[in-house]
């Protein structure tokens, strides 16, 4: 298995080529290889996702999930995931799903609040002591895709899985060589994060424009997912070791378009990350400026 990825901390993307299947593994659908439209473990499923990311048409009966958990009482408000994350299989599962979380390298804030299984809570560790975010098993995400009505083939799930976590982690990179341009930046943490599948940034808006008159430098198709996350750093840094006096913290909402770029020559998917603060305040503008200006000034110098 190979990654491969070509990383830019502007506003331009970054490709990323996700890791071929083991020879030892079944043959894999091309379509299934791609994630859902959306992420299920955050969102609800939305009539602009495109079809063909999609390995199957939706129940015809509609998927229904043990636990009525599609309320806002019942999902973490910091993640829009179900407070309680079920591993059991589902009815007519054929395989034996993996049901261990595997923990990120994304650093969240320390919480006494009941984030459920949301958090994960690997090891025994409660949400107090748990310092990053925890994927959701295998198990759990095919869970969450049959409640939301989408069929993928069993044996393809932890491919999917594969690609959800290396796609989450390739974009905290991405938002940590923002952060690292400011004091604290190296306390980056991701507070909160929200998937916003079919709502278009207005800069994928801009570029699809900007597509149907130069097609050749600009997207012609939409993101298949939207994610903005609310990052938090200290205003001023802080030693691990003082834990008397609260720091000031910034916060920083960061926009992430996910595309799907053209197939590698062995036919594996490629995607791209456009990862970027929003322009929600004066600094945000300020670096979204000077790192363009940066990058123009690299591509008139090469």
């Amino acid at each position: 298995m190979h990654f491969n990825i070509g990383s830019s901390s502007s506003a331009s993307s970054s490709k990323i080529e996700v890791p071929s299947l083991p020879a030892d593994h079944p043959p894999v659908p091309s379509s299934s290889r791609r994630p859902p439209p959306s992420c299920p473990m955050h969102s609800e499923p939305s009539s602009a996702a495109p079809a063909n990311f999609l390995t199957g048409q939706a129940r015809a009966t509609g998927a229904k999930c043990p636990v009525q958990h599609d309320t806002k009482a019942s999902l973490n408000p910091l993640n829009s995931i179900p407070l309680n994350l079920s591993t059991a299989r589902q009815p007519g599962q054929k395989m034996a799903l993996p049901t261990d979380r595997e923990a990120s390298t994304i650093p969240r804030p320390q919480s006494n609040e009941d984030g459920g299984d949301a958090f994960g809570g690997i090891g025994g560790a409660t949400n107090e002591e748990s310092t990053v975010w925890e994927y959701p098993s295998p198990q759990q995400f095919y869970n969450a895709l049959v409640r939301k009505g989408w069929e993928t083939p069993e044996e393809s799930i932890e491919m999917v899985v594969a690609i959800h976590n290396f796609l989450n982690e390739e974009a905290w990179q991405e938002v940590m060589k923002w952060e690292k341009r400011f004091p604290g930046g190296e306390q980056a943490k991701l507070e909160r994060f929200q998937g916003r599948p079919g709502e278009l940034s207005p800069k994928a808006q801009l570029h699809l424009w900007a597509g149907k008159i130069f097609p050749s430098k600009f997207n012609t198709e939409p993101p298949f997912d939207r994610h903005d996350w609310i990052v938090t750093r200290p205003a001023v840094p802080t030693s691990p070791n003082d834990k008397n006096t609260p720091p000031k913290l910034i916060t920083t909402r960061y926009v992430i378009d996910y595309y799907s770029a053209p197939p590698d020559e062995e036919g594996n998917p490629v995607f791209s990350l456009d990862v970027r603060p929003a322009l929600d305040n004066l600094e945000s503008i300020n670096q979204r400026i000077r790192v363009g200006l940066e990058e123009w000034r690299k591509g008139e110098a090469a």
